[in-house]
């Protein structure tokens, strides 16, 4: 369920295809999201599923599967 929320907001934040948005797809270099396009994906990120990501999480989700795991294990 995590994931394909997250699927979505990727989708439609970075313009992406839907089949691209894997578990291992790397954010920055297969999805090619700059910095600009990190901080917006993190703030959505945190509207939609209520968790709060730090500036050093941020530093260590490199996948859409360390992004998923991060908020399952954030989530109230």
């Amino acid at each position: 369920m995590v994931f394909d929320k997250l699927k979505e907001l990727i989708v439609d934040q970075l313009d992406v295809e839907e089949d691209e948005v894997t578990l291992e797809a790397k954010i920055q270099e297969d999805l090619e999201a700059d910095s600009l396009d990190i901080v917006d994906l993190v703030m959505s990120v945190e509207d939609e599923f209520s968790v709060k990501v730090e500036d050093e999480d941020v530093e260590k989700i490199k996948t859409v599967g360390d992004l998923v795991s991060f908020i399952e294990s954030h989530i109230e």
